[in-house]
């Protein structure tokens, strides 16, 4: 495994420069208390408050966080709205965090994240009363399954009976293989033992499949990109492949007290997030090259290979999906890998996933 994998893995755990005590300026203007009035002025009383309208706060929304220090080129819009002060301009101060999956859904619950960027990993947990909603899509693609240039296993329908390598079961690696294996007729579940699952540390899944000791492993980017580049097979590709091709795999989550309480605060962050969606879709390069500089702060993204990281960027398609159809794509979206998910047993076999997209689905433009 390449050092570069590594180093694109780690997390980083820096806060972003938060503005400070000068974020509100200029709220008093009062005259000097018990001055007189100098002779030949208006006569004013000294102690009279001025009449100077004081000036409005920077950020008259105040501001919030959102947790996406984590390395993922494919959360690149999050770092592009902070950096291009695109939520800044929409008049609300963000400070991004790192974090774990645990902490974001608690985050959510607890009112400490007013939005966040996620996928179907959360469909389980609102099934069981997480009260959140998705309020818009992101991308499509960014996560692939993927075998030895020399395996034998052509296809999905030959993973039967194989194993496959995952950084975690239950995770959305494991959502995306398992709905392709039903889709080609197997049974992904553990009890029905058709195919054996093992959870690898991320960084290692391309070597570990290299010595055998898994038969295919699915694997988020850039990883899955790189073993490609290094001459890997692709089985599925969720940007491509049919059965995922042109759907939004990643959504954004907003607290459902957020969206009743302060709405004006979840519409200026997906207004942030999709001025930066924008951005990156016309200007992939650009957004590489900003996403890796560690001129004022560490790196978003640790790599050296913007080249990469750009193409990687374009094929996510940011923007195809972008406009004023994101809302209703979100939705359709959705309840499409809902009904996906059910199959494999990620969600319940009995849901009814019409009233459960409905349940998890607002468009904000309309509160």
């Amino acid at each position: 495994m390449s050092t570069e994998i590594e180093r694109l893995l780690s997390r980083r755990n820096f806060i972003k420069g938060a503005v400070g005590a000068g974020a509100f300026v200029g709220l008093f203007g009062l005259a000097a208390c018990g001055e007189k009035a100098v002779e030949g002025d208006s006569g004013a009383d000294a102690g009279t408050p001025s009449t100077e309208t004081p000036e409005a706060p920077e950020f008259p929304l105040g501001k919030t966080q959102i947790q996406a220090l984590g390395g993922g080129v494919c959360g690149s819009p999050t770092y592009v709205a902070k950096d291009k002060g695109f939520w800044a301009e929409e008049g609300i101060d963000v400070e991004l965090v790192a974090g774990t999956f645990a902490a974001q859904q608690a985050g959510l619950a607890s009112g400490q994240f007013l939005v966040t960027n996620g996928d179907f990993q959360f469909f389980p947990a609102v099934n069981e009363g997480l009260d959140i909603k998705i309020i818009g899509g992101m991308h499509e693609g960014c996560i692939k399954l993927l075998v030895p240039g020399d395996s034998p296993i052509k296809s999905v329908a030959d993973l039967k009976g194989k194993t496959i390598g995952v950084d975690e079961i239950g995770g959305t690696p494991w959502a995306i293989t398992s709905v392709a294996l039903a889709n080609a007729g197997i049974d992904p579940s553990a009890e029905g033992g058709e195919v054996t699952w093992a959870p690898y540390d991320l960084t290692v899944l391309a070597e570990v499949a290299a010595r055998g000791e898994v038969d295919a492993f699915a694997a988020w980017d850039p990883f899955g990109t790189q073993a490609e580049q290094e001459g890997f097979r692709v089985l599925v590709d969720i940007g491509s492949t049919d059965i995922f091709a042109g759907r939004y795999c990643c959504f954004l989550w907003a607290s459902n007290e957020a969206i009743t309480k302060t709405p004006e605060k979840v519409k200026a962050l997906l207004a942030g997030w999709q001025r930066a969606v924008e951005w990156v879709s016309a200007n992939p390069a650009e957004a590489a090259k900003l996403i890796t500089d560690s001129s004022e702060h560490e790196a978003y993204v640790s790599s050296d290979d913007t080249e990469l990281l750009t193409t990687l960027l374009t094929s996510y398609h940011y923007k195809d999906h972008h406009g004023t159809d994101n809302q209703s794509q979100a939705k359709e979206d959705a309840e499409y890998f809902a009904g996906e998910l059910k199959k494999t047993g990620y969600l319940p076999t009995d849901l009814d996933v019409t009233a459960f997209v409905d349940n998890i689905w607002v468009d904000v433009s309309k509160l």
